[in-house]
Protein backbone atom coordinates (compact mmCIF):
# COMPACT_ATOMS: atom_id res chain seq x y z
CA UNK A 1 0.00 0.00 0.00
CA UNK A 2 1.55 3.30 -1.08
CA UNK A 3 1.64 6.54 0.91
CA UNK A 4 -1.12 8.22 -1.11
CA UNK A 5 -3.54 5.33 -0.50
CA UNK A 6 -2.73 5.38 3.21
CA UNK A 7 -3.38 9.11 3.37
CA UNK A 8 -6.75 8.71 1.57
CA UNK A 9 -7.76 6.02 4.06
CA UNK A 10 -6.78 8.23 6.98
CA UNK A 11 -8.81 11.14 5.56
CA UNK A 12 -11.88 8.91 5.07
CA UNK A 13 -11.55 7.43 8.56
CA UNK A 14 -11.11 10.91 10.05
CA UNK A 15 -14.24 12.16 8.22
CA UNK A 16 -16.27 9.15 9.38
CA UNK A 17 -15.05 9.60 12.94
CA UNK A 18 -16.02 13.28 12.88
CA UNK A 19 -19.49 12.42 11.57
CA UNK A 20 -19.95 9.71 14.21
CA UNK A 21 -18.90 12.09 16.96
CA UNK A 22 -21.28 14.74 15.59
CA UNK A 23 -24.21 12.29 15.55
CA UNK A 24 -23.51 11.04 19.07
CA UNK A 25 -23.09 14.54 20.49
CA UNK A 26 -26.25 15.69 18.68
CA UNK A 27 -28.30 12.81 20.09
CA UNK A 28 -26.96 13.32 23.60
CA UNK A 29 -27.80 17.02 23.49
CA UNK A 30 -31.19 16.24 21.99
CA UNK A 31 -32.12 13.73 24.71
CA UNK A 32 -30.94 16.14 27.40
CA UNK A 33 -33.15 18.86 25.90
CA UNK A 34 -36.04 16.38 25.48
CA UNK A 35 -35.85 15.38 29.15
CA UNK A 36 -36.32 18.97 30.22
CA UNK A 37 -38.58 20.02 27.39
CA UNK A 38 -41.75 19.03 29.20
CA UNK A 39 -40.62 21.00 32.21
CA UNK A 40 -38.71 24.26 32.45
CA UNK A 41 -37.83 24.61 28.74
CA UNK A 42 -41.39 23.91 27.52
CA UNK A 43 -42.78 26.49 29.94
CA UNK A 44 -40.28 29.11 28.80
CA UNK A 45 -41.00 28.45 25.09
CA UNK A 46 -44.80 28.39 25.61
CA UNK A 47 -44.69 31.63 27.56
CA UNK A 48 -42.63 33.31 24.85
CA UNK A 49 -44.66 32.09 21.90
CA UNK A 50 -47.34 29.43 22.16
CA UNK A 51 -47.55 28.96 18.38
CA UNK A 52 -43.83 28.12 18.23
CA UNK A 53 -44.30 25.73 21.16
CA UNK A 54 -47.21 24.01 19.39
CA UNK A 55 -45.27 23.72 16.11
CA UNK A 56 -42.27 22.14 17.89
CA UNK A 57 -44.52 19.65 19.71
CA UNK A 58 -46.33 18.53 16.56
CA UNK A 59 -43.16 18.53 14.36
CA UNK A 60 -40.72 17.05 16.82
CA UNK A 61 -39.17 14.64 14.25
CA UNK A 62 -38.57 17.42 11.73
CA UNK A 63 -36.92 19.54 14.44
CA UNK A 64 -34.64 16.63 15.33
CA UNK A 65 -33.62 16.07 11.69
CA UNK A 66 -33.00 19.77 11.12
CA UNK A 67 -31.02 19.99 14.33
CA UNK A 68 -28.85 16.99 13.48
CA UNK A 69 -28.43 18.27 9.89
CA UNK A 70 -27.21 21.64 11.11
CA UNK A 71 -24.74 20.02 13.50
CA UNK A 72 -23.47 17.66 10.77
CA UNK A 73 -23.11 20.54 8.30
CA UNK A 74 -21.07 22.52 10.82
CA UNK A 75 -18.83 19.52 11.57
CA UNK A 76 -18.31 18.66 7.88
CA UNK A 77 -17.63 22.32 7.04
CA UNK A 78 -15.00 22.54 9.79
CA UNK A 79 -13.46 19.24 8.62
CA UNK A 80 -13.32 20.28 4.95
CA UNK A 81 -12.01 23.76 5.86
CA UNK A 82 -9.23 22.17 7.87
CA UNK A 83 -8.01 20.07 4.94
CA UNK A 84 -8.56 22.81 2.37
CA UNK A 85 -6.26 24.99 4.51
CA UNK A 86 -3.80 22.11 4.69
CA UNK A 87 -3.84 21.72 0.89
CA UNK A 88 -3.31 25.48 0.59
CA UNK A 89 -0.21 25.10 2.76
CA UNK A 90 0.97 22.27 0.48
CA UNK A 91 0.47 24.54 -2.53
CA UNK A 92 2.52 27.29 -0.87
CA UNK A 93 5.17 24.74 0.10
CA UNK A 94 5.72 23.87 -3.58
CA UNK A 95 7.26 27.33 -4.09
CA UNK A 96 9.67 26.60 -1.25
CA UNK A 97 11.07 23.59 -3.12
CA UNK A 98 12.95 25.93 -5.46
CA UNK A 99 14.54 27.78 -2.53
CA UNK A 100 18.07 26.51 -2.11
CA UNK A 101 18.21 26.69 1.66
CA UNK A 102 18.47 24.09 4.39
CA UNK A 103 15.14 24.90 6.01
CA UNK A 104 12.80 21.93 6.36
CA UNK A 105 9.32 22.44 4.91
CA UNK A 106 6.72 21.87 7.62
CA UNK A 107 3.06 20.98 7.06
CA UNK A 108 0.22 20.07 9.44
CA UNK A 109 0.62 16.72 11.20
CA UNK A 110 -2.06 15.17 8.97
CA UNK A 111 0.17 15.86 5.96
CA UNK A 112 3.38 14.33 7.35
CA UNK A 113 3.89 12.04 4.37
CA UNK A 114 3.37 14.93 1.95
CA UNK A 115 5.87 16.90 4.01
CA UNK A 116 8.46 14.12 3.87
CA UNK A 117 8.04 13.73 0.11
CA UNK A 118 8.27 17.47 -0.55
CA UNK A 119 11.44 17.74 1.57
CA UNK A 120 12.95 14.77 -0.27
CA UNK A 121 12.24 16.47 -3.62
CA UNK A 122 13.67 19.75 -2.32
CA UNK A 123 16.94 18.21 -1.13
CA UNK A 124 17.32 16.23 -4.38
CA UNK A 125 16.80 19.47 -6.30
CA UNK A 126 19.39 21.31 -4.17
CA UNK A 127 21.91 18.48 -4.67
CA UNK A 128 21.29 18.41 -8.43
CA UNK A 129 21.76 22.18 -8.74
CA UNK A 130 24.92 22.02 -6.63
CA UNK A 131 26.37 19.24 -8.82
CA UNK A 132 25.46 21.19 -11.96
CA UNK A 133 27.23 24.30 -10.67
CA UNK A 134 30.31 22.31 -9.69
CA UNK A 135 30.43 20.60 -13.09
CA UNK A 136 30.01 23.94 -14.87
CA UNK A 137 32.74 25.52 -12.76
CA UNK A 138 35.10 22.61 -13.44
CA UNK A 139 34.34 22.88 -17.14
CA UNK A 140 34.98 26.64 -17.16
CA UNK A 141 38.23 26.18 -15.25
CA UNK A 142 39.24 23.47 -17.70
CA UNK A 143 38.54 25.65 -20.75
CA UNK A 144 40.64 28.46 -19.28
CA UNK A 145 43.42 26.01 -18.51
CA UNK A 146 43.36 24.42 -21.96
CA UNK A 147 43.10 27.77 -23.77
CA UNK A 148 46.30 28.79 -21.98
CA UNK A 149 47.94 25.49 -22.90
CA UNK A 150 46.95 25.86 -26.53
CA UNK A 151 48.47 29.31 -26.68
CA UNK A 152 51.83 28.16 -25.26
CA UNK A 153 52.74 25.52 -27.90
CA UNK A 154 51.28 27.64 -30.71
CA UNK A 155 53.57 30.51 -29.69
CA UNK A 156 56.53 28.14 -29.79
CA UNK A 157 55.54 26.74 -33.19
CA UNK A 158 55.20 30.24 -34.66
CA UNK A 159 58.51 31.30 -33.09
CA UNK A 160 60.56 28.36 -34.41
CA UNK A 161 58.94 28.43 -37.87
CA UNK A 162 59.68 32.17 -38.05
CA UNK A 163 63.33 31.47 -37.21
CA UNK A 164 63.50 28.83 -39.93
CA UNK A 165 61.97 31.29 -42.42
CA UNK A 166 64.07 34.34 -41.51
CA UNK A 167 67.44 32.80 -40.74
CA UNK A 168 68.92 31.92 -44.14
CA UNK A 169 72.32 30.79 -42.84
CA UNK A 170 71.02 28.49 -40.07
CA UNK A 171 72.92 25.20 -39.71
CA UNK A 172 71.35 21.86 -40.58
CA UNK A 173 71.64 20.74 -36.95
CA UNK A 174 69.67 23.76 -35.73
CA UNK A 175 67.14 23.28 -38.50
CA UNK A 176 66.50 19.70 -37.38
CA UNK A 177 66.34 20.82 -33.75
CA UNK A 178 63.81 23.58 -34.48
CA UNK A 179 61.73 21.30 -36.71
CA UNK A 180 61.62 18.63 -33.97
CA UNK A 181 60.56 21.17 -31.34
CA UNK A 182 57.88 22.60 -33.65
CA UNK A 183 56.61 19.06 -34.40
CA UNK A 184 56.46 18.16 -30.70
CA UNK A 185 54.48 21.33 -29.97
CA UNK A 186 52.15 20.66 -32.93
CA UNK A 187 51.49 17.16 -31.59
CA UNK A 188 50.68 18.71 -28.22
CA UNK A 189 48.18 21.04 -29.90
CA UNK A 190 46.62 18.02 -31.62
CA UNK A 191 46.36 16.21 -28.28
CA UNK A 192 44.65 19.17 -26.61
CA UNK A 193 42.28 19.57 -29.58
CA UNK A 194 41.32 15.89 -29.26
CA UNK A 195 40.61 16.48 -25.59
CA UNK A 196 38.23 19.30 -26.50
CA UNK A 197 36.41 16.89 -28.83
CA UNK A 198 36.24 14.39 -25.96
CA UNK A 199 34.53 16.99 -23.78
CA UNK A 200 31.94 17.66 -26.49
CA UNK A 201 31.25 13.99 -27.16
CA UNK A 202 31.12 13.12 -23.46
CA UNK A 203 28.54 15.81 -22.67
CA UNK A 204 26.35 15.77 -25.77
CA UNK A 205 25.83 12.11 -26.54
CA UNK A 206 25.98 8.64 -25.15
CA UNK A 207 28.82 6.52 -26.38
CA UNK A 208 27.61 3.89 -28.89
CA UNK A 209 29.27 0.48 -28.84
CA UNK A 210 29.73 -2.04 -31.63
CA UNK A 211 30.36 -5.50 -30.16
CA UNK A 212 32.29 -8.27 -31.83
CA UNK A 213 34.56 -11.11 -30.68
CA UNK A 214 38.07 -9.84 -29.90
CA UNK A 215 41.26 -11.17 -28.35
CA UNK A 216 41.96 -9.02 -25.28
CA UNK A 217 45.59 -10.21 -25.11
CA UNK A 218 46.28 -8.94 -28.63
CA UNK A 219 44.42 -5.72 -27.85
CA UNK A 220 46.53 -5.03 -24.74
CA UNK A 221 49.79 -5.82 -26.60
CA UNK A 222 48.78 -3.36 -29.31
CA UNK A 223 48.09 -0.64 -26.73
CA UNK A 224 51.46 -1.27 -25.06
CA UNK A 225 53.28 -1.06 -28.43
CA UNK A 226 51.59 2.26 -29.24
CA UNK A 227 52.71 3.70 -25.87
CA UNK A 228 56.31 2.53 -26.32
CA UNK A 229 57.69 6.05 -27.05
CA UNK A 230 56.08 7.39 -23.85
CA UNK A 231 57.51 4.48 -21.84
CA UNK A 232 60.98 5.05 -23.29
CA UNK A 233 60.85 8.77 -22.55
CA UNK A 234 60.37 8.07 -18.82
CA UNK A 235 62.62 4.98 -18.70
CA UNK A 236 59.65 2.74 -17.91
CA UNK A 237 58.87 -0.83 -18.84
CA UNK A 238 55.48 -2.49 -19.23
CA UNK A 239 54.98 -6.18 -18.53
CA UNK A 240 51.84 -8.07 -19.56
CA UNK A 241 51.09 -11.22 -17.61
CA UNK A 242 48.52 -13.36 -19.41
CA UNK A 243 47.81 -16.52 -21.37
CA UNK A 244 48.10 -16.34 -25.17
CA UNK A 245 44.40 -15.83 -25.88
CA UNK A 246 41.42 -14.45 -23.96
CA UNK A 247 38.38 -13.98 -26.19
CA UNK A 248 35.66 -11.49 -25.34
CA UNK A 249 32.62 -10.04 -27.11
CA UNK A 250 32.93 -6.26 -26.92
CA UNK A 251 33.77 -3.05 -28.76
CA UNK A 252 37.47 -3.35 -29.56
CA UNK A 253 37.96 0.34 -30.37
CA UNK A 254 36.30 1.51 -27.15
CA UNK A 255 38.11 -1.03 -24.96
CA UNK A 256 41.42 -0.11 -26.60
CA UNK A 257 40.72 3.49 -25.68
CA UNK A 258 39.91 2.54 -22.09
CA UNK A 259 43.12 0.49 -21.77
CA UNK A 260 45.11 3.28 -23.43
CA UNK A 261 43.77 5.80 -20.91
CA UNK A 262 44.74 3.55 -18.01
CA UNK A 263 48.22 2.87 -19.36
CA UNK A 264 48.91 6.55 -20.09
CA UNK A 265 47.66 7.40 -16.60
CA UNK A 266 50.08 4.83 -15.17
CA UNK A 267 52.94 6.26 -17.26
CA UNK A 268 52.26 9.82 -16.10
CA UNK A 269 52.14 8.84 -12.44
CA UNK A 270 54.84 6.16 -12.26
CA UNK A 271 58.23 6.60 -10.69
CA UNK A 272 60.96 6.60 -13.34
CA UNK A 273 62.91 3.37 -13.94
CA UNK A 274 60.01 1.20 -12.71
CA UNK A 275 57.80 -1.42 -14.37
CA UNK A 276 54.10 -1.08 -15.06
CA UNK A 277 52.37 -4.44 -14.64
CA UNK A 278 49.22 -5.53 -16.46
CA UNK A 279 47.59 -8.79 -15.42
CA UNK A 280 44.86 -10.42 -17.50
CA UNK A 281 43.07 -13.48 -16.16
CA UNK A 282 40.00 -15.45 -17.21
CA UNK A 283 38.37 -17.67 -14.62
CA UNK A 284 34.93 -19.31 -14.60
CA UNK A 285 33.61 -17.10 -17.38
CA UNK A 286 34.80 -13.89 -15.73
CA UNK A 287 37.66 -11.71 -16.95
CA UNK A 288 39.74 -9.59 -14.59
CA UNK A 289 42.36 -7.03 -15.66
CA UNK A 290 44.69 -5.18 -13.30
CA UNK A 291 46.87 -2.15 -14.17
CA UNK A 292 49.53 -1.72 -11.47
CA UNK A 293 52.25 0.92 -11.19
CA UNK A 294 54.55 2.35 -8.54
CA UNK A 295 53.86 5.97 -7.66
CA UNK A 296 53.08 8.46 -4.93
CA UNK A 297 50.28 7.46 -2.59
CA UNK A 298 46.96 9.09 -3.51
CA UNK A 299 44.87 10.43 -0.59
CA UNK A 300 41.51 8.72 -0.15
CA UNK A 301 39.53 11.89 -0.89
CA UNK A 302 41.23 12.04 -4.31
CA UNK A 303 40.75 8.31 -4.96
CA UNK A 304 36.99 8.78 -4.52
CA UNK A 305 36.96 11.44 -7.27
CA UNK A 306 39.29 9.89 -9.85
CA UNK A 307 36.44 8.77 -12.12
CA UNK A 308 34.60 12.11 -12.04
CA UNK A 309 34.37 14.28 -15.16
CA UNK A 310 37.02 17.02 -15.43
CA UNK A 311 38.76 15.90 -12.23
CA UNK A 312 42.52 16.16 -12.43
CA UNK A 313 44.18 14.29 -9.59
CA UNK A 314 47.24 16.52 -9.52
CA UNK A 315 46.72 20.23 -10.17
CA UNK A 316 50.48 20.72 -10.26
CA UNK A 317 51.01 18.50 -13.30
CA UNK A 318 52.81 20.18 -16.15
CA UNK A 319 51.13 21.00 -19.42
CA UNK A 320 53.13 18.27 -21.12
CA UNK A 321 51.39 15.57 -19.11
CA UNK A 322 48.23 17.31 -17.93
CA UNK A 323 44.94 16.08 -19.36
CA UNK A 324 41.39 17.30 -19.50
CA UNK A 325 40.32 15.19 -16.56
CA UNK A 326 38.16 13.02 -18.83
CA UNK A 327 40.35 9.96 -19.39
CA UNK A 328 39.30 7.94 -16.37
CA UNK A 329 35.69 9.16 -16.55
CA UNK A 330 35.45 7.93 -20.16
CA UNK A 331 37.21 4.68 -19.22
CA UNK A 332 34.61 4.06 -16.51
CA UNK A 333 31.79 4.76 -18.96
CA UNK A 334 33.25 2.31 -21.52
CA UNK A 335 33.62 -0.45 -18.93
CA UNK A 336 30.09 0.09 -17.62
CA UNK A 337 28.70 0.03 -21.19
CA UNK A 338 30.17 -3.49 -21.32
CA UNK A 339 28.31 -4.28 -18.06
CA UNK A 340 31.60 -4.44 -16.20
CA UNK A 341 32.98 -2.46 -13.28
CA UNK A 342 36.20 -0.61 -12.54
CA UNK A 343 37.65 0.50 -9.22
CA UNK A 344 40.96 1.70 -7.83
CA UNK A 345 43.09 0.81 -4.81
CA UNK A 346 46.23 2.44 -3.48
CA UNK A 347 48.65 1.33 -0.81
CA UNK A 348 52.01 2.79 0.19
CA UNK A 349 53.72 1.39 -2.91
CA UNK A 350 51.28 0.56 -5.73
CA UNK A 351 48.38 2.23 -7.52
CA UNK A 352 46.07 -0.47 -8.89
CA UNK A 353 43.11 -0.19 -11.28
CA UNK A 354 40.87 -3.29 -11.35
CA UNK A 355 38.51 -4.12 -14.23
CA UNK A 356 35.96 -6.93 -14.02
CA UNK A 357 34.20 -8.02 -17.22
Amino acid sequence: MNDLTKMKMRLCMSLMANIMVAVIVSLIVYFIIAMFFEGIISNIVSNLNYDVYSWIVYNREIVVYVYIGIVLAVIIYRFISKYVNAMHEVYNALDLILKEDNETIKLPSEMNQFSDKINEIKYDYILTKKNEREAEQKKNDLIVYMAHDLKTPLTSIIGYLTLLKDEKQISKELQEKYIKIALDKALRVEDLTNQFFDITRYNLQNMPINKQEINLVYLLKQVIDECYPMLEKRNLKCHLESVDKVMYVGDGDKLARAFDNLLKNAINYSYENTTIEIQLEEKEGKISIVFRNKGDKIPQYKLDKLFEKFYRGDDARTSSTGGAGLGLAITKQIIELHEGKIYVKNDDEYIEFFIDL
